[in-house]
């Protein structure tokens, strides 16, 4: 496709908007991609630079993205989201970057908002959006895994403390400073969260822009899910907090998120005893289920009535039955990485 930047360029430059170049990381060909960098075309006003790095080089994905694209890097061999980043930024020369993951679709005007978040708030380094209240996929887990971003980042407060690769913008000079993306990390992972720390960290500002949403076309499955949020999510972000000592109040890793997943513990175990445990603990233990279901079911109301609106009741039951039982594997995941270390230390 023909290079467009220099027009959208002197665009901006009238407008007084800055640059905004789209940095989205793609793997495979696919019809996501194909209807993400679609969306991406008929943004007005348009970024001044849509930027495709292929992680891999796969010549269908190389051949679909040169139909969108301003610029292809094509990058040889496969090293994960955080490697295709860096190397989109480095193609780039735009003075805000905006990164969007190849499975997600914008709405038009997603370009303008961001120009005009970045323009009238000059404190502001980078800022994350959320995905919109409308995924595609009609499968229990695709509908709780997308509604669950979507209410909890509308319910965060303005400043964050992570940042988000799949909808997230940083401008040029704070990303170059902090040293971009961890290519450590070489698949798809918490190398966004362990950038936001960074930034945190340095002292910049990252605002959480519930105006910005995006659809994710994502489907997961309970095999995809449970992978991601143990081996994708839980697991590396546990090993952050534990190397870097401390929990944020933000976001998935707030303090009340914190206190539900220890119920949720208490009431998987009280179920446990309650079935096969020793006679006399079997009615103790079912008084710690019945507490630790009551306890859980007033403090996560807010979430059950958000998914009771949007899906009716047997989805909210059905998702929050979920979400009781991430809180479990994800507090088993921490309780692993914090004996592991205590362990190390100790030997």
């Amino acid at each position: 496709m023909p290079d467009t930047s220099a027009t959208t360029t002197a665009t901006s430059a009238a407008t007084g908007a800055p640059d905004v170049a789209v940095v989205v990381p793609a793997h495979a060909a696919s019809d996501a991609l194909r209807r993400c960098l679609e969306a991406l075309r008929a943004c007005d006003p348009p970024a001044t630079e849509l930027v495709v790095v292929v992680d891999g080089a796969d010549p269908d994905t190389i051949a679909l993205a040169e139909r969108h694209a301003d610029r292809v890097v094509a990058l040889p061999d496969t090293g994960g989201p955080a490697r295709a980043r860096n190397a989109g930024v480095a193609a780039s020369v735009s003075d805000l970057i905006f990164f969007v993951d190849s499975d997600v679709v914008v709405r038009p005007d997603f370009v303008g908002r961001i120009q005009a978040r970045f323009l009238t708030r000059p404190t502001m380094d980078a800022m994350i959006g959320s995905y919109d209240a409308t995924p595609p996929e009609e499968n229990l887990l695709s509908q709780y895994k997308n509604l669950l971003n979507h209410y909890v980042h509308q319910r965060a407060g303005n400043d964050g403390w992570t940042f988000w690769g799949a909808c997230g913008a940083i401008r040029r000079s704070v990303f170059e400073r902090v040293g971009g993306f961890d290519e450590s990390y070489t698949r798809p992972c918490i190398e966004d969260i362990e950038l936001g720390h960074r930034l945190h960290a340095a002292g910049h500002r990252i605002e959480v822009a519930k105006d910005v949403q995006v659809t994710h076309l994502k489907r997961w499955t309970a095999r995809t899910l449970l992978r991601a949020d143990v081996l994708d999510r839980a697991l590396p972000w546990s090993e952050l907090i534990v190397e870097r000592a401390g929990f944020t109040d933000d976001l998935n890793i707030s303090r009340a998120q914190r206190g539900k997943a220890v119920l949720a513990s208490a009431g998987l175990a009280g179920a446990a005893v309650g079935l096969v445990g020793p006679r006399r603990l079997r009615r103790p233990s079912r008084g710690v289920l019945a507490g630790s279901v009551t306890a859980l079911a007033v403090l996560d109301a807010p979430l059950l009535r958000f998914f009771a609106r949007q899906r009716g009741p047997a989805f909210a039951v059905g998702a929050t039955a979920w979400h009781w039982w991430s809180y479990v594997y994800s507090a088993a995941t921490f309780g692993t990485v914090l004996a592991r270390r205590v362990l190390r230390r100790r030997g």
